[in-house]
């Protein structure tokens, strides 16, 4: 009982964790009294945004010190790395302090860094906590990052709705109260693991937090436009604190046990009698769910190498194309409405978060290997810029945004969960931090490829060249056109090498389930035989 009371508290924490410390979604919010702060051009506060997405290049550290040092430990360097770098800036913004450029770029890095440590954190703690349902812990808890951007918007609306510097300071301040207020769940003694419920269960809880964060998601969505002034902001604010931070309490902490999932679950492939290992496993082709692999081991893999691939020209494209998305719709003629498209991005990346839950409640009925239903996902992304090659009309933006935001939403949660099955959930936090180098990556070399295409439109005599602020602005269709191309094509990329990941993969998703299911039909059998013997 003391151990399902705690890993539901632990899943409550990583929630406000996730939701409270996206501090990366903001930047928009403050880039304009940024750049005039410092008196850098729009190349370099571009590049201030990539050096903050550079800091999850070092996210494998946390994975690293989650391995020698303590979790709160970990919990409150990110904290106080984010108060530090964060702290910093918001000195700098209102020339408290003056520092060179090149400092302000590393405390970016910095604040990156820390946003990468608190989701390392989270993906630990559910990992660690959920043997069962692992998967739909993740997701569930990664699902709430997508708030974070409307909840720090109200935050700020409620204390000053015209002083966008104090994101700076909600971005330093908040994280580190969140992490107070997280380390109760998360210092308690780590109690040896006791059965879980059968796999053929899902607990009424998670059904009762995943309707919480739809009426969350949906409540943000509709009142966050509305809350522009201090009083509307604060009422909305306090209905958000309570779906946030009262509700989630009102989990049932039951003991929903038998003896058949620490069975089924907690052997790995490893375990395997050696026919099946032989059968299974004897070409060694596909990458053996469960199994730990060494970082040595991981890059030498080509499904990891299939995998990267996938994120790098699916998720992490959608991160991209939505920092662009300002220039884009302005290019287009739609300058004015580029806040309600960054929030669309923002609400259909979240509900794309919490769409990456929906085949763990169906996996009793219909069965699919993760890596399909990541295939599935990257779809949407090719057909938008394709949209956006041959369309340039509001509804088609609208549309594409859409479309975008729903598929790197579920790129970005459900990823969390193939790194822990096909590279063992024990260096989880290592593994999945070595997956996401490929955001800063892809963040430099898709945002180079707009810019070179951006500045050559500016000056032909078949473009419209404006001036805003002393910069030059393109505008005109093709000013994006030739980058949708481009960005159209690495898309499919993306879903060719996640489809050939999901060819190798499937005949071990496969036979590990049906493994998994005689496991669990034995186990059943065997108490049945013990109850009726007693």
């Amino acid at each position: 009982m003391a151990r399902e009371s705690r890993k539901w508290m632990v899943l409550v924490a990583t929630i406000w964790i996730q939701a409270f410390t996206g501090t990366n979604l903001d930047f928009s919010s403050y880039s304009s009294d940024m750049k005039s702060a410092l008196g850098i051009s729009q190349v370099q506060l571009n590049y201030l945004s990539v050096a903050s997405d550079f800091g999850k290049a070092f996210g494998w550290c946390s994975g690293v010190s989650l391995l020698y040092f303590p979790t709160w430990f970990v919990l409150f360097f990110a904290a106080f790395v984010g108060l530090f770098g964060y702290g910093l800036q918001w000195l700098v913004i209102h020339q408290i302090i003056s520092l060179p450029y090149l400092l302000v770029l590393l405390l970016s890095l910095l604040s990156g860094c820390s946003i990468c440590w608190f989701n390392t954190v989270c993906y630990v703690l559910c990992i660690k906590s959920f043997e069962t349902n692992r998967a739909l812990a993740l997701s569930l808890s990664v699902s709430f990052n997508g708030l974070s951007a409307a909840i720090y918007n109200l935050v700020a609306n409620s204390i000053n709705p015209n002083d966008k510097k104090l994101y700076l300071l909600l971005n330093a301040v908040i994280p580190l109260i969140t992490s107070i207020v997280s380390l109760p769940p998360i210092t308690t003694r780590h109690l040896s693991n006791e059965p879980s419920p059968s796999d053929n269960h899902i607990p009424t809880n998670f059904y009762y937090l995943t309707a919480l964060a739809v009426i969350t998601g949906l409540y943000l969505l509709i009142l966050n436009p509305i809350s522009t002034n201090v009083p509307i902001a604060r009422f909305v604010l306090s209905g958000a604190m309570f779906l946030l931070v009262v509700l989630p309490h009102l989990v049932r902490f039951d003991l929903e046990g038998s003896s058949v999932d620490k069975e089924t679950e907690t052997r790995s492939p490893n375990d395997f009698s050696d026919s099946e290992s032989n059968d299974l496993f004897k070409d060694r082709v596909v990458v053996v769910l469960g199994e730990e692999h060494s970082t040595r081991v991981l890059i030498r893999s080509r499904d990891f190498w299939l995998y990267y691939v996938a994120y790098l020209c699916g998720g992490t494209l959608g991160l991209v194309y939505s920092n662009n998305l300002g220039q884009i719709s302005e290019s287009l003629g739609f300058h004015s409405d580029v806040g309600s498209l960054v929030s669309l991005y923002s609400a259909c990346s979240f509900f794309g978060r919490l769409l990456s839950t929906t085949p763990e409640f169906f996996r009793h009925k219909i069965y699919y290997a993760r890596t399909g239903w990541l295939a599935l996902a990257l779809i949407p992304t090719p057909i938008a810029f394709l949209l956006l090659v041959f369309s340039d009309s509001m509804a088609t933006l609208v549309t594409a945004t859409a479309m975008i935001g729903l598929s790197s939403g579920f790129v970005f949660s459900t990823a969390v969960s193939i790194t822990s099955e096909l590279f063992g959930p024990n260096r989880a936090g290592v593994n999945h931090n070595i997956l996401i180098t490929n955001i800063p990556i892809g963040s430099l070399l898709y945002s180079l490829l707009a810019a070179l295409i951006y500045e050559a439109n500016i000056g032909n005599s078949d473009k419209i060249a404006a001036t805003r602020d002393g910069s030059t602005v393109c505008v005109g269709r093709d000013c994006y056109r030739d980058t949708f191309v481009w960005w159209w094509l690495i898309s499919l990329l993306g879903l060719v090498s996640c489809s050939l990941l999901f060819l190798r993969t499937k005949a071990t998703y496969k036979r590990i389930e049906k493994h998994r299911k005689h496991s669990t039909q034995t186990m059943l059998l065997k108490s049945f035989s013990s109850y009726d013997e007693g």
